[in-house]
């Protein structure tokens, strides 16, 4: 069975938590089926593997924090994911896991100019119309050396990275149902998201997504790189 390790870069509000689950079972879920189990190592509390071979491939999660952000968990999450690089094990990266991993590979990370993206958004991604739910306002402004663009819409140029057969990262999640993300946006959303914005998300909620598209996509790299 193909063990993939969940570095969980953050946590799921408390008060969803307790239904819904933290971020790695958030992704248990949107992988079922695939035949996968699951190492959790928290790194956003100082919890890391000892080796890239710990697990035969990795995924990284979203997180409330900014790449660029001097949190003393941040180096060593980048130095892991060039050693994962370098070991040909396959990465996968969600939203944070998409910029920390842009970051560390020497691309650059900020606060888009235009503000957030929230809610279910439309993208072409490997050639195809996808429309997945996106939660963020930092987005990967300068690709580093050896990614390619393989997904974005006009609001993100930068939707969707692929490393050759190494890594694959994409801006929005996947792993957000309509439920977590409404409750995001009841707990987390008003006072951070201008209202306006997180409104039209609100009222978009229950329009079909391809969230099942994009987790069949990242079981095929998880298990075969590529």
């Amino acid at each position: 069975m193909t063990t993939i390790g969940i570095l969980l870069t953050g946590h799921s509000p408390d008060e969803i938590k307790a239904d819904l689950g933290d971020y790695d079972a958030m992704f248990a879920e949107l992988l079922k089926g695939h035949g996968f189990a699951y190492r959790t190592y928290a790194v956003v509390d100082g919890e890391f593997p000892d080796h890239p071979e710990d697990c035969d491939g990795w995924l990284i999660t979203g997180s409330k924090h900014g790449a660029y952000e001097p949190h003393d968990w941040i180096p060593p999450l980048e130095q892991f994911i060039r050693d994962v690089h370098d070991s040909g094990r396959p990465m996968v990266g969600v939203c944070f896991g998409h910029q920390i991993i842009a970051q560390a590979m020497g691309g650059k990370v900020e606060k888009y100019k235009h503000g957030w993206a929230v809610g279910r958004h439309e993208y072409v991604i490997d050639g195809q119309p996808m429309a997945l739910n996106a939660w963020h306002q930092d987005q990967v402004t300068q690709l580093p050396p050896g990614a390619t663009v393989i997904g974005r819409n006009e609001f993100c140029d930068n939707a969707a990275l692929l490393y050759g057969d190494r890594i694959l990262t994409m801006q929005p999640h996947p792993e957000h149902t309509d439920e977590f993300f409404t409750r995001l946006a009841d707990s987390r959303g008003r006072g951070l998201v201008p209202d306006d914005v997180l409104d039209a998300a609100i009222a978009q909620a229950g329009k079909p997504t391809d969230h099942q598209t994009m987790a069949d996509r990242m079981a095929a790299f998880l298990k075969r790189g590529a």
